[in-house]
């Protein structure tokens, strides 16, 4: 690396990186951990007496669904949580572009995350963490990003590009490592030491933004914050609205792809043969697959879509959605049939191995094609909002998977798993019977532009 450069790029890219990796440690840590815990002790006799505000919290999520059991409720907590945690960014964007700056916002992020990981380590103040860390990831993350593209020049598109890219292995490091460390050391000393370590990365993530403060872009002058452009035209409208229905379309795969992280923890606890001649294998473990497995194959598919290219074949857009969505289906698929031919039984870890894997996979067809296309042919006045809309369907996403997840104790695992199936094969009809339309009203044609920008983690 030169001087004063990171692997090329400004100095301060590499502040912002290390951040967003130790941030995406601490969240994805603890995330894989969360639903066991409330399954296995919180929401337990014993524990759930000492959660502060916990009865008047259960009162109101089941004056809606009515009377809910442990592994419901805690599908339908962590729902809420995931769900919230992609909405509460727009908020955050908000008061650093109108109030408190960019970097401002970031700290106080940090700030609260890391006291969220803290109050995880007491029954009392579990609905309390919970609450400091939406708002605290809603401060952080869509500032960080914010301030990786101010590094660069307006007309620099090339090293904004590559800027992102590296920003992004960042995030995937996170999302890969957290599981594993936090996972392990829950099984060896506890819970709280899992949730600790998360907490511990935190700290270090805030201590690497303050010392890369003098690297990184000045905040903007007021004046210039929420600049508008050009009135809209009818055209742009349109266009916004085609969009939007892209974007919803999404939501049926996302819902697929994101109960792994929900009721997968408890399939796999419950139904899967851990044991090795080691011991047994941490259960947050699988929540590093997906997103391991998006790392390693963002580059055979890169190359697969080039060879597609170069013979008039690559799929547009739309059909590597559909593509995401059908790769998504046939992933739960896979563990609805290997629940169904084990029976009462132990299934093979491998089964969930391989399920988790085409989930990745599937991520890497959809996601980064979403956000490449909104990019892309969002009108230039509305962009940055658009992106924000696409994080939106996240919290949808996230909280109808909360809502489905629900249902498991209800059915048995090969019928819930096909119910997750089908859901992603609603996204797959959906860009069939619209992919033609859309196309053409979008102006995109069937040969799509690869997406050779890393992909990341949400």
């Amino acid at each position: 690396m030169a001087a004063g450069r990171f692997f090329g790029e400004p100095v301060g890219l590499g502040y912002l990186a290390f951040t967003e990796a130790w941030e995406r440690f601490s969240y994805y840590g603890m995330s894989a951990l969360v639903v066991l815990y409330m399954t296995e002790t919180l929401l337990l006799p014993g524990h759930i007496e000492h959660v502060a505000g916990f009865q008047s919290f259960r009162a109101a999520i089941q004056a809606v669904t009515g009377p809910l059991s442990t592994q419901a409720l805690a599908s339908i907590i962590y729902g809420l949580y995931s769900g919230l945690i992609y909405f509460t960014p727009v908020l955050g964007g908000l008061l650093a572009d109108r109030v408190l700056g960019a970097r401002t916002t970031v700290v106080i992020g940090a700030l609260l995350m890391t006291a969220g990981h803290l109050a995880m380590a007491f029954d009392v103040s579990f609905l309390l963490a919970l609450l400091l860390l939406i708002v605290g990831c809603g401060c952080l993350k869509g500032n960080i990003s914010a301030q990786v593209g101010a590094l660069y020049g307006r007309d620099d598109d090339a090293g904004r590009t590559r800027g992102f890219s590296i920003f992004s292995m960042g995030i995937n490091v996170g999302a890969v490592t957290g599981p594993l460390t936090c996972g392990l050391l829950a099984q060896l000393y506890g819970w709280h030491v899992g949730f600790a370590a998360a907490g511990l990365l935190m700290i270090v993530g805030l201590i690497t933004y303050l010392a890369g403060l003098k690297h990184l872009p000045a905040p903007a002058p007021r004046s210039s914050r929420g600049v508008r452009g050009a009135p809209l035209s009818a055209a742009d409208w349109r266009i916004i609205g085609l969009l939007v229905c892209v974007i919803a379309i999404t939501i049926f795969q996302s819902v697929a792809y994101y109960q792994i992280s929900d009721v997968g923890m408890i399939w796999i606890r419950e139904k899967v043969d851990l044991a090795t001649p080691f011991g047994q294998v941490p259960i947050a473990w699988f929540n590093s697959i997906d997103s391991f497995s998006s790392i390693v194959s963002v580059a055979p598919l890169v190359a697969l879509w080039r060879w597609q290219s170069k013979r008039g074949g690559e799929p547009g857009d739309l059909s590597k959605i559909g593509i995401g969505a059908a790769i998504a289906a046939a992933s739960a698929g896979l563990l609805a049939a290997a629940s169904a031919v084990a029976g009462g039984g132990k299934i093979n870890v491998i089964w969930p191995v391989v399920g988790y894997v085409g989930m990745g996979v599937a991520f890497i067809y959809y996601w980064p094609t979403l956000l490449a296309l909104v990019s892309r042919r969002a009108p230039v006045q509305v962009n940055g909002a658009m992106l924000g809309v696409v994080f939106l369907s996240l919290f949808v996403s996230n909280t109808t998977m909360g809502w489905v997840g629900s249902f498991y104790e209800r059915m048995s695992p090969a019928a819930f798993w096909t119910l997750d199936a089908a859901i992603a094969c609603v996204g797959v009809l959906l860009v069939v019977a619209l992919r033609l339309p859309l196309d053409g009203w979008l102006g995109i044609g069937e040969e799509a532009e690869s997406v050779e920008a890393a992909p990341a983690a949400p």
